[in-house]
């Protein structure tokens, strides 16, 4: 064949449709339970939303982004993350005339060009929800609180949420003045990517994942340590408000996220199996965002996950996820007159909403049997010239092999008190 699905991509194909089903409806179960509407954003942005809110020195706009120039002239960029369209859409709408918090989720497909392994495609899904117009403490544990009880409701074990404060803009600077010069020792050592970060970008040097690099971050200074009165009692309170749910938590020192947008708090859930990727999800607050972009000052805080990562986690974690539910009835027929009125019969009932199958050829009846086994279901319907003479069907229950007549007229109430 001379064509495959590109790299980094895959087909869901229906029998892994069971586990896809079942994420995306725990997600907007609990969305819709903690008061989120649904949001959908185009799957490419202008390309300067995304230089200019998630960083130009981040990994995700020097090496990920897929951008490219349409007709028109403009640069479009494949939605690498879902934060910053939604913001977008935020300030376009007025959303901010809404009584508030204003509550968003999403589920949309995320672009970015990687290097493809487990979990992690150059095209994959994810579940997401951002508050819009809440900046006490509450409002990060509501949506850490949320985040925490979607995985546990999927049936997943998670290990604690690590926590971390990375500050404000206001006491970030002497933050990121301790790193450096934490940071000039260790530069011989470092990978080349965090020796440009060293100068252009510090807060990321805790985030690289070489070896070396994350030998030195253990030893760097902790941002808690150099918040303002602000940001140290917007912390405080985020512990305590969590340690009344009763969520899991840890604070992780080197935990600062990949997005430049974030301040104060940040977090991030990992799968408690041995061997899986360290983060299925994570999110945090970026007050300034909004405001980045030309809308007013709105504090917001967020959350994303990747449903790919969710799936491969409840495999490892043997979570029985409930099946795909087979259509109750099939309907068989023998002979070119039965055909006609086995059709008809088909729209009859569907329109009335019971689910079925038809055979759609004259095959053995033994041969639509088996076909209608195979789909799983627990009746079939047959149709013979016998049959239409009397303006009957034969009723036959697959899984006990019994079978009864049923008059044509009154049929869908028939069905319905099978």
């Amino acid at each position: 064949m001379d064509y495959q699905a590109p790299r980094g991509t895959q087909d869901i194909l229906p029998e892994d449709q069971t586990c896809w089903r079942y994420v995306r409806e725990k997600g907007e179960a609990i969305a819709q339970r903690y008061g989120y509407s649904r949001i959908d954003t185009p799957t490419f942005e202008d390309a300067r939303l995304f230089t200019r809110t998630v960083g130009e020195e981040t990994d995700i706009v020097t090496k990920e982004m897929y951008t490219f120039a349409d007709r028109g002239g403009s640069d479009l960029t494949l939605r690498p993350e879902g934060t910053a369209p939604v913001c977008r859409a935020y300030i376009e709408h007025g959303m901010a005339s809404r009584p508030r918090p204003v509550k968003l989720y999403y589920l949309a497909s995320i672009f970015r060009y990687d290097r493809p392994q487990a979990g992690r495609y150059r095209e994959h899904h994810q579940f997401g929800f951002e508050l819009f117009g809440e900046a006490d403490a509450a409002a990060d544990a509501e949506v850490i609180e949320m985040a925490w009880r979607f995985y546990r409701e999927l049936g997943l074990i998670t290990l604690p949420v690590q926590i971390n404060s990375i500050g404000c803009p206001e006491c970030r600077s002497a933050y990121l003045s301790a790193l450096k010069n934490y940071y000039a020792t260790c530069l011989d050592t470092a990978c080349s990517d965090c020796k440009t970060r060293y100068h252009k970008n510090p807060l990321r040097l805790l985030d690289c994942k070489k070896p070396d690099c994350r030998a030195a971050a253990v030893k760097a200074p902790h941002a808690v340590e150099y918040l303002c009165q602000d940001c140290k009692i917007h912390f405080d309170k985020l512990i305590a408000f969590l340690g009344a749910v009763e969520i899991p938590f840890e604070v992780n020192h080197r935990l600062v996220r990949g997005l430049d947008y974030y301040s104060r708090t940040v977090f991030e859930i990992q799968p408690a199996e041995e061997g899986a990727q360290s983060t299925i999800g994570g999110g945090g607050r970026y007050d300034s965002l909004i405001g980045q972009l030309g809308g007013e000052h709105t504090p917001a805080v967020g959350f994303a996950t990747g449903i790919e990562r969710i799936i491969i986690n409840l495999k490892r974690q043997n979570v029985a996820v409930p099946g795909m539910p087979a259509p109750r009835f099939f309907i068989a027929w023998l002979g070119d007159a039965a055909g006609l009125a086995a059709f008809s019969l088909t729209a009859i009932l569907r329109q009335a909403g019971i689910n079925l199958i038809q055979s759609l050829s004259g095959r053995s009846l033994k041969a639509q049997l088996r076909q209608a086994s195979s789909l799983g279901a627990e009746y079939a319907l047959i149709i013979g010239d016998s049959e239409l003479c009397k303006q009957e069907v034969v009723l036959r229950d697959l899984l006990r092999s019994t079978q009864r007549s049923l008059p044509l007229e009154g049929i869908v109430e028939s069905l319905r008190s099978v």
